[in-house]
């Protein structure tokens, strides 16, 4: 298996990425197309033990910056190394694509490049996020700011597939974002969702409110990415907050290991980067998989992974499937 690489895309590249691609790559047993100024990827390379690995590179001086329009920047850069590494998938030279960098950029290209599946107009970006909850998805983290009903429940249908495909939970339940569990709380898309949830035959139990997403009280917890961007970055700076706290209340009862092995503990169960790395676009025509842009080699490394395991348990192809039976239960048509 081949894994096209976006070798610019980060806070850290290209020198993080490449590190983790190597080291997945070996991890994992899967080549690696690095995407990028052929230069700069030799001079990184040669600072890594690349022995025996299946190593590639597909040159293109463009690359998109943090910051810059998504749409702006694919217009003006039409060998940006995001979409170069894209097309590889659509011409079968590599079987998956890992982004790192602006979630806009890897958005635009995938949806460009590959389209959506059959009955979705949109991708989605989703998966477990906290330490804390590992059998817990929330979707969405942020692709999404805006969200019709339909387009929620279409969340909905796509988690369910995730928990029971790839974390092997047999009838996942669902629920809704909200400012209380009562039913008629929330604002006029909310309560429109509600209703649609009831009506979908799916595994679905109400609202859940900001303080019940890190107690797992749903395997799929579904909002716009929007409230989900906003939960999860609260999430990233709450954690390091609280590690820098504790070294400081700390600093004189606990030894240097402790202390490592204290924060580590606590990074792993708060920051999303630290706790899964990256995961798939759901809702793509093909996997894509985004890892957190302040990703370092480690999270790269298992974002490697993450994308040789979709492509193996065909995780596109059974959300195709599923989405068209459940929305055909439904009565719901799927354009």
């Amino acid at each position: 298996m081949k894994i096209s690489v976006d070798a610019m895309g980060g806070d850290f590249a290209p020198e993080e990425i490449i590190k983790g691609s190597v080291q997945g790559a070996r991890e994992h047993n899967v080549g690696i197309i690095f995407v990028g100024p052929e230069n700069v990827i030799k001079a990184e390379l040669a600072k890594n033990d690349i022995s025996g690995l299946d190593i590639e590179i597909e040159h293109t001086d463009e690359y998109l910056l943090e910051g810059e329009h998504p749409a702006f920047a694919m217009r003006k850069k039409r060998k940006a190394s995001i979409m170069v590494a894209t097309k590889l998938v659509r011409d079968g030279r590599a079987e998956a694509v890992v982004g790192v960098g602006p979630t806009g950029g890897v958005f635009a290209a995938a949806l460009q490049v590959l389209g959506t599946l059959e009955g979705l107009n949109r991708p989605v970006i989703g998966g477990q996020f906290l330490g804390f909850t590992p059998n817990s998805i929330m979707i969405d983290l942020g692709g999404n700011v805006d969200s019709r009903p339909d387009q929620l429940l279409d969340f909905g249908i796509i988690g369910t597939v995730y928990a029971r495909k790839w974390m092997e939970i047999s009838d996942p339940t669902i629920a809704l974002v909200s400012n209380g569990v009562e039913e008629g709380k929330g604002n006029e898309v909310v309560k429109e969702t509600y209703d649609l949830f009831k009506q979908s035959g799916l595994n679905f139990i109400g609202y859940v409110e900001g303080n019940d997403i890190a107690h797992g009280k749903a395997n799929v917890i579904i909002c716009d990415g929007f409230v989900g961007n906003v939960v999860a970055k609260f999430c990233e700076g709450l954690g390091d907050v609280i590690g820098k706290w504790l070294e400081t209340e700390l600093k004189d009862k606990l030894d240097s290991n402790g202390m490592t092995s204290l924060i580590t503990a606590l990074r792993r169960a708060t920051i999303p980067a630290d706790a899964v790395g990256g995961g798939p676009l759901w809702g793509i025509n093909g996997v894509v998989c985004k890892a957190h842009g302040r990703s370092k080699a480690p999270e790269v490394a298992s974002t490697i992974g993450t994308a040789k395991k979709t492509v193996e348990i065909d995780l596109v192809g059974t959300f195709q499937k599923e989405l068209a039976a459940i929305k055909s239960s439904m009565n719901i048509a799927n354009t």
